[in-house]
């Protein structure tokens, strides 16, 4: 145990309690009595060792066992160990200790009002997008309800577009479930071979009607001579693809294009390209994609569907493949959005 600050403390201060002592002492004796210069020094060492066995004892068993269960308190919050450590009673490694526990808990409430704010703002976002459908499907049925049904037109106009609502009720729920258990680690990644133009290709045509109703073509940036054959689960990547593909027809412009391209990034990697010619992302919103619910237009306008899960879908899966994935945007003049696969050899 240290304590040789303690013994600094008591030595002055029964210095200065002894030279006191010693002058109040001599004016006393010159007063009444003769003065001894022998007894005096006597006196005064007397005095010392008196005051500085006292001092020494009350710091160490007062000031200092205080101090130490301090510094025990802070080093068992501190510590991810239950193992004993060395007490110190050294006061500027305690106060270091106790400003350092300070900062670190002063971060941890911040990272808290963060999540606390991200989970506020997740239920805020999700109670939005499921009562938008639901107010929808309740709205048609009470119509019908009260008399719609009896009218064979309306009746089959109400129920198709309750249908929509329920369709995008059950689309939204299927990506809350899905986003759940990536976030969880709860989705096995079963890693394939398998050729990713014939991939892309098939996204094309599964799109194909959907881009054709704003005249945006899809295609490839050149024609590819050899597959490339990538190692990852077929059915994600194909998701992936067909995420970023829909969004860019999304917010694609009219008689625009989405062009997909695939290159070598380094020895056993490719990188997979999706390019628009899009209205394009402010820059102040590109940090934000990828968070569940996360939408560019802030006027809470729905009218381009979707769950508000898509991207941040996209991110989840391309992480469970231990992958990376990028965006560069320009605004008013479009997007890309990039991953990175493992190259089969």
């Amino acid at each position: 145990m240290e304590i040789r600050k303690t013994y600094k403390f008591a030595f002055k201060t029964a210095l200065y309690i002894t030279i006191v002592l010693t002058l109040a002492m001599s004016v006393f004796l010159y007063v009444f009595y003769t003065i001894s210069w022998v007894n005096m020094l006597l006196f005064t060492l007397f005095c010392y060792g008196l005051s500085f066995g006292v001092i020494q004892y009350r710091v160490q068993n007062f000031i200092y066992k205080r101090v130490k269960k301090i510094y025990a308190d802070l080093t068992l919050l501190e510590s991810t160990t239950f193992r004993k450590k060395r007490i110190t009673t050294d006061m500027a490694t305690l106060t270091q200790e106790i400003d350092k526990y300070a900062r670190d808990k002063k971060i941890e409430i911040e990272t808290l009002k963060v999540r606390e704010e991200y989970r506020k703002e997740f239920l805020g976002n999700v109670s939005h997008e499921l009562k938008t459908p639901l107010f929808t499907v309740q709205g048609y049925i009470e119509t019908l309800i009260d008399g719609a049904a009896n009218d064979k037109k309306i009746r089959e106009k109400y129920l198709d577009r309750a249908n929509k609502g329920v369709e995008r009720l059950i689309y939204i729920v299927r990506d809350l479930d899905m986003i759940t258990k990536l976030e969880a680690g709860d989705v096995r990644i079963e890693i394939e071979t398998f050729n990713i133009l014939e991939l892309i290709e098939s996204v094309f045509d599964l799109l194909e009607m959907k881009a054709a109703k704003k005249r945006i073509t899809l295609t490839l940036d050149k024609r590819y001579s050899q597959p490339i054959l990538v190692k990852a689960e077929k059915e994600k990547i194909q998701q992936v693809l067909t995420n970023l593909v829909v969004n860019s027809i999304k917010y694609g412009t009219e008689k625009g294009t989405t062009e997909i391209s695939v290159e070598n990034l380094i020895k056993n990697k490719v990188i997979v390209r999706v390019t628009d010619n899009g209205e394009g992302i402010e820059k102040e919103n590109i940090p934000r994609l990828f968070e569940r619910f996360y939408r560019v237009d802030k006027t809470g306008s729905r009218k381009v569907g979707g769950s508000g899960l898509g991207l941040s879908i996209v991110k989840h899966i391309i992480e469970a493949h231990d992958e990376n994935i990028y965006v560069e945007s320009e605004f008013g003049v479009g997007s890309e959005f990039s991953f990175t696969l493992e190259k089969s050899k």
